[in-house]
C-alpha cells in the first residue's frame, strides 16, 4: 500500500473512498436547501452531515 509522504501512514483503500464517496452522494440525494459537512482525521473520511432545511413560503402579505 502507498505510504502518505507527510506522515508516513498507509494511504486510505480505494475501497473506502469509495464507500466514502457512495456516503456523500446518499446525503446530498434529495437535498434541496442545507448542507453536506465531510469531517476528515488523517486523510480518511470518518463522519458525512448532512443538515436539511426548510424553507417556509414567503407570506407577502404581511407588509
Amino acid at each position: 500500500m502507498f505510504e502518505g509522504i507527510a506522515t508516513g501512514t498507509p494511504s486510505p483503500t480505494v475501497d473506502s473512498h469509495a464507500w466514502a464517496l457512495d456516503r456523500i452522494q446518499e446525503a446530498l440525494r434529495g437535498l434541496r436547501f442545507g448542507e453536506v459537512t465531510v469531517i476528515v482525521q488523517d486523510g480518511v473520511v470518518v463522519q458525512v452531515e448532512r443538515t436539511d432545511k426548510v424553507r417556509l413560503p414567503r407570506d407577502d402579505r404581511r407588509r
